[in-house]
């Protein structure tokens, strides 16, 4: 740890850095899985799925830009190597074989949902350890990552609501 004159008492700080860097991970490994979609993506919806992971990519790299700048902050030192990323990280792996806009759509919506499950999990650990200004930072991440994920799913989802009946009719 570095020397810093805030305030957070040391053992917060080192807890807090040790739980960011692997949340680092998570994020830097989502933004990979943004852009391995924007590149691999085919068909008719290329066009719109392409700019969308792109622009999802874009939003990630400032999420892990803030994850990385807010534990420098505390003292630490930012672990972002493609080979932190691989070790640390637990997403699931974004398949190699899909090609089509709807599998696209489907496996990084999973991602991204699960992604946002571990920003939501890192407001309530960061206000744990005590350290309200990174569980801030994680309640701007998993607002970010909810409206992504709420554009990617508009890609699955039929174009007519679904009526209560049936909805219940399904149930």
């Amino acid at each position: 740890m570095q020397q810093t004159k805030n305030n957070i008492p040391l053992k917060t700080r080192i807890q807090v850095v040790s739980y960011l860097n692997l949340r680092l991970a998570d994020c830097l490994d989502l933004g990979t899985q943004a852009k391995e979609a924007h590149w691999n993506v085919k068909g008719t919806s290329f066009h719109t799925l392409h700019l969308l992971f792109d622009d999802i990519a874009e939003d990630i790299e400032g999420y892990a830009d803030a994850i990385a700048e807010r534990l420098v902050q505390l003292g630490g030192v930012a672990r972002g190597t493609a080979r932190d990323t691989a070790a640390n990280s637990v997403l699931n792996e974004y398949p190699f074989d899909i090609h089509s806009g709807e599998e696209h759509t489907a496996a990084f919506s999973s991602v991204l949902a699960a992604f946002g499950a571990i920003a939501r999990e890192g407001i309530a650990d960061c206000n744990a350890f005590g350290d309200a200004d990174s569980a801030d930072i994680f309640t701007e991440i998993s607002r970010g990552i909810d409206k992504w994920l709420w554009m990617v799913e508009a890609h699955l989802q039929p174009s007519e609501p679904e009526t209560q009946q049936e909805i219940t009719n399904a149930s």
